[in-house]
């Protein structure tokens, strides 16, 4: 199963219009505010999918949805390389919203179930780990292959090699094996309550809760910050030259994060802990220094962020003892989405009073508190029934 699944992650991002969509807009004569708008609808879809799409993921077939993922991003793609205007790219958007949508939560699910279904549960963090990695590394060479492409085949070149690697990630989901728990007699069969059933455990569960909010919380800031990577080199003195060189070391320092997954994988509440400080330690010192030497610490923390990333989704993972797997990780994935937009919302306020390593300083403390609740957490008495059951995973 494994290779199957890293070549889909790899096909998943590998979005040869990444880099160029942006000018395929301008030059259809979008203007900024239409843009704007556009990439509001991209998100919006996405949040009001994301639940929802993950009961369906435990109702039918989280193999399913992997399946119509990539096939609702070529669609998208065709219209935005056959039909250039404002309302193709609008589809194109809520079609990839959709497809985001729907391999959120189906994804982990799929990989978790399946590995449970082997013994090698204990895996989960490498493995997503690896996959992460690959897709950073998919993104990173469709940027490079774009420019070329782009400079012989235009909008068109690039947008059919998108559609095509869409097409090709389809059909290599439709390979991946699927192994699902037999569900008990009293299990939910029906959408609406398999939909419930994954929001009650999230409430009633005060560990799939914890669990669950500690997604965003590492989740939402780093991912937000990288998009501002290449303006706080500009402010550290990179010329337009260097700027390319500061985001690929960030880029490396994120990509090394979900390597390290196998060998943290064991890590409990005070280890991560531990990382998330050091993450935020190194972020601040790294902004703060104002020169471009700062940037190693600043790609240390991504390292740090993006490892503290997947042992968080692998905590929840073990946690999740229900059959609404997806759902409650879709779950996680809505709220990281609305994090993200409050942090994007953060950012652009204390811009207008913040040179951009002050904001990333500032961003830094939500790793610090989040270190803070975890090291809190660990040992914190528990009740006679729940002490035995809970000693060992609880502190994970």
């Amino acid at each position: 199963m494994l290779p199957k699944l890293y070549v889909y992650s790899f096909l998943g991002d590998f979005v040869l219009f990444y880099p160029v969509y942006t000018l395929l807009f301008t030059d259809t004569g979008l203007t900024v505010p239409e843009i704007t708008s556009l990439l509001v609808i991209w998100v919006l879809a996405a949040l009001v999918l994301e639940v929802p799409s993950g009961a369906l993921a435990d109702t039918l077939s989280r193999k399913a949805l992997l399946i119509a993922g990539p096939l609702l991003g070529a669609a998208g793609f065709a219209l935005w390389t056959a039909v250039p205007s404002y309302w193709a790219f609008a589809a194109g958007f809520v079609l990839w919203g959709a497809r985001e949508a729907l391999e959120s939560g189906a994804f982990e699910a799929l990989v978790h179930d399946n590995l449970a279904h082997t013994g090698t549960a204990a895996r989960y963090a490498e493995v997503t780990g690896r996959a992460r990695s690959i897709s950073l590394v998919a993104t990173a060479l469709a940027t490079a292959a774009a420019s070329p492409l782009f400079a012989v085949a235009g909008y068109q070149g690039v947008g059919v090699a998108t559609v095509l690697a869409c097409l090709l990630c389809a059909a290599i989901a439709a390979t991946l094996p699927e192994h699902r728990a037999e569900p008990e007699d009293d299990d939910p069969t029906g959408y609406l309550d398999t939909l419930k059933e994954g929001l009650a455990e999230a409430r009633r569960s005060p560990r799939v809760r914890h669990a669950l909010l500690l997604v965003p919380a590492v989740t939402a800031v780093w991912g937000e910050l990288e998009e501002y990577v290449p303006l706080l080199a500009q402010e550290s003195g990179a010329t337009a030259q260097t700027v390319p060189l500061m985001v690929l070391l960030v880029w490396l320092g994120a990509t090394s994060g979900g390597l390290l997954a196998k060998r943290a994988a064991g890590l409990r509440s005070r280890g991560l802990a531990a990382l998330l400080a050091t993450g935020a330690v190194a972020l601040a010192a790294g902004a703060a220094s104002g020169h471009l030497a700062g940037f190693v610490a600043i790609a240390v923390a991504f390292a740090m962020f993006q490892l503290g990333d997947v042992l968080a989704d692998a905590r929840l993972q073990r946690r999740i003892t229900g059959p609404s797997r997806a759902t409650v990780t879709s779950l996680a994935g809505l709220l990281t989405d609305i994090c993200v937009i409050a942090a994007l919302g953060l950012y652009a306020a204390a811009s207008l009073v913040l040179p951009h390593s002050g904001i990333f300083v500032l961003f830094s403390v939500p790793y610090l508190v989040a270190a803070w609740v975890l090291s809190r957490r660990t040992g914190r008495p528990r009740p006679d029934g729940e002490r035995h059951q809970e000693s060992r995973e609880d502190i994970r």
